[in-house]
């Protein structure tokens, strides 16, 4: 794994990044991110559907992301799609740094069409998750539904955060996982956002996230 690097935008704000590379027997995985993007993503992961969801992630946002995984498809998508969440969670983890001056906690409401999601999250320092995709068939394109919940699961792991995500009613179970994906991504974004309110001051009354 290599550090964070930090630019200078024209306002005298840092630029939060990081690269995280994850090579297990199982996996492996290099991610570029940028907390500070334009939805700009390159993503390559073996299964198609759950690039589309992190596409869009990227896209609802405002990240950049270069992500590409190499796994064991021939075994199953769950080593594929987990370690993606962790690697993925440490990416904003590190480039988060002490996590001074974020608003820390973020949620969003998203429409999409006749389906409703909602997500929530805190980047707390703690590990929890609660996921309801309220999809019943076992693909969604070419992704297996029940992993959606082990993608969130290691993302909170790899972020060290509290993410809940949840799909209140839908029809169609595509737009259950995207409406669900968007959320996140929203909800992630005010998460990481500077508080213009409190400066640099660290969002807790601890001392540390």
């Amino acid at each position: 794994m290599t550090a964070s690097a930090d630019d200078k935008t024209p306002k005298n704000k840092t630029v939060r990044r990081s690269a995280v590379a994850r090579d297990t027997h199982e996996t492996r995985i290099a991610i570029a991110l940028t907390i500070e993007g334009k939805g700009i993503y390159k993503v390559s992961t073996g299964i198609r559907f759950f690039d589309h969801m992190l596409e869009l992630f990227t896209r609802h946002g405002a990240f950049d992301l270069e992500l590409s995984c190499k796994g064991d498809l021939d075994v199953d998508q769950h080593h594929t799609v987990e370690d993606v969440g962790i690697t993925l969670g440490e990416a904003f983890d590190r480039a988060l740094g002490d996590k001074r001056g974020i608003l820390r906690a973020g949620y969003f409401i998203m429409p999409m069409d006749e389906t409703l999601a909602i997500s929530a999250v805190d980047l707390s320092g703690r590990a929890a998750y609660a996921v309801d995709t309220k999809v019943r068939t076992r693909l969604v394109g070419d992704l297996q539904t029940e992993l959606v919940t082990d993608f969130f699961e290691g993302f909170a792991r790899g972020a060290r955060a509290n993410v809940h995500v949840k799909t209140m009613y839908g029809r169609s179970n595509h737009h259950k996982i995207e409406a669900i994906f968007k959320a996140f991504a929203r909800a992630l974004r005010v998460a990481c956002s500077r508080d213009k309110q409190l400066g640099e001051m660290l969002p807790s009354t601890k001392g540390l996230l």
